[in-house]
C-alpha cells in the first residue's frame, strides 16, 4: 500500500526541532502542503488545544517529531519533565488525529526504549524484553507509551499509525551544548572550544562505548518513506547500519576541525551503554537505505555549528 503525498496536507509537529526542520526540508520536495504551528500558538501538551487546531486545519497525515529531548545528563537531571511532557505530547496529538479522522501518522520514538543489555544489532523484537538504561527512564517510558498508543489506534480502529525509532541523530539544527546535548554536537562544541585556546579535548568516560549515528536528513527521508510505504502497525528501526567508538568519533571531529591537540579522559563521567547498534532490516526491506556517510555529515554539521554559534 502506497500513500500518495500529492495534494495532501501533512502536519509536521515539532517543525523547529532538528528532525522537524529536516522533515520540512524533505517534504518540500513533494507535491504536498506542509502544515506547521509554532509553540507560542499551540501548546502541544494541551489535548483540547491540539484537538481544536487539528479540527481547523484538517491534515491528511501527521509526523510527530515534537518531543522534549536531551542527552544522558539531561535525562538524569529532569526525569519528571522528560516523562510528563512527552506523555502529554504523544497522547494529545494521536488522540486529536484519530478524532479528526487523520488516517496516517508517524510517531517518532527513540532507541532509548530498548533494553540496556540485549544482543547487537537490536531488532524490533527486543522491545520490553528487559530493563532499559535507567539514565533514560522517564523519557523511555513516555516514548513506549506513545508507541503503544499509536499501535492501539491501528489495531482497534484500523489507522495506519506507526512508530519510527531513530538511532542517535546528528546534523544541522542541533543543540551544541557541551553538557546536555547528544554525543556529536557535544563533541563538536568541546573540540572547537579546545582548538580556540590550544587545550586538550576532554572525553567523558573511557571513550570505548560505541554509537550508531544517522544524519538527520537521512532520518527525515526514512520517515517520509515510512509514511508513504509502511502500512503495518509494528514499530520500525531507523539506523545507519554501523557504529563508531566515542574516541574514534572524537578523532574524526578533530580531523574535521583540523585540530591536533591532546585528548584527556574524565573517568568521573559515565560511559552509559557500551554499545547501541540497531538492525534496520525491516526498513531496508521496504526499499530505504541511508545516503550520507559520517565524515561528510560531520563536515556539514561543523559548518552549521560555525554559522550558528561560533562567531569567532
Amino acid at each position: 500500500m502506497t500513500f500518495d503525498l500529492q495534494g495532501k496536507k501533512v502536519w509536521v509537529a515539532g517543525h523547529r526541532g532538528m528532525l522537524g526542520s529536516a522533515l520540512v526540508r524533505r517534504l518540500s520536495r513533494e507535491d504536498c502542503e506542509i502544515l506547521t504551528v509554532d509553540r507560542a500558538q499551540l501548546d502541544q501538551r494541551d489535548g483540547a488545544a491540539v484537538l481544536r487546531w487539528v479540527q481547523s486545519t484538517r491534515p491528511d497525515a501527521v509526523i510527530i517529531a515534537s518531543a522534549k529531548a536531551g542527552g544522558i545528563m539531561a535525562h538524569r537531571m529532569q526525569p519528571v519533565e522528560f516523562l510528563l511532557d512527552n506523555l502529554q505530547i504523544g497522547t494529545a496529538i494521536l488522540a486529536a488525529a484519530h478524532a479528526c479522522d487523520v488516517d496516517r501518522a508517524v510517531f517518532i520514538s527513540s532507541s532509548a526504549v530498548y533494553p540496556a543489555q540485549t544482543a547487537m544489532p537490536i531488532h524490533e523484537s527486543a522491545l520490553l524484553t528487559g530493563p532499559f538504561d535507567p539514565s533514560h527512564h522517564g523519557y523511555a517510558i513516555a516514548k513506549i507509551a506513545g508507541m503503544a498508543l499509536a499501535q492501539a489506534y491501528s489495531r482497534q480502529y484500523g489507522r495506519a499509525y506507526i512508530s519510527a525509532l531513530p538511532t542517535n541523530l546528528y546534523g544541522p539544527g542541533d543543540k551544541y551544548d557541551a553538557t546536555t546535548s547528544h554525543v556529536v554536537p557535544a563533541i563538536i562544541r568541546k573540540v572547537h572550544e579546545a582548538s580556540q585556546i590550544g587545550e586538550p579535548v576532554v572525553v567523558w568516560g573511557s571513550g570505548r562505548p560505541r554509537r550508531e549515528l544517522l544524519h538527520v536528513d537521512d532520518c527525515a527521508d526514512a520517515c517520509v518513506h515510512l509514511l508513504q510505504h509502511h502500512a503495518g502497525d509494528e514499530h520500525v528501526n531507523v539506523g545507519y547500519g554501523s557504529d563508531v567508538s566515542i574516541i574514534d568519533l572524537t578523532l574524526m571531529v578533530m580531523e574535521t576541525i583540523s585540530y591536533h591537540g591532546k585528548i584527556l579522559h574524565d573517568l568521573d563521567k559515565p560511559d552509559g551503554t557500551m554499545q547501541k547498534l540497531m538492525s534496520s532490516d525491516r526498513l531496508r526491506a521496504l526499499g530505504w537505505i541511508p545516503r550520507i556517510d559520517l565524515r561528510t555529515g560531520l563536515a556539514g554539521t561543523y559548518a552549521d555549528f560555525l554559522e550558528r554559534f561560533a562567531l569567532d
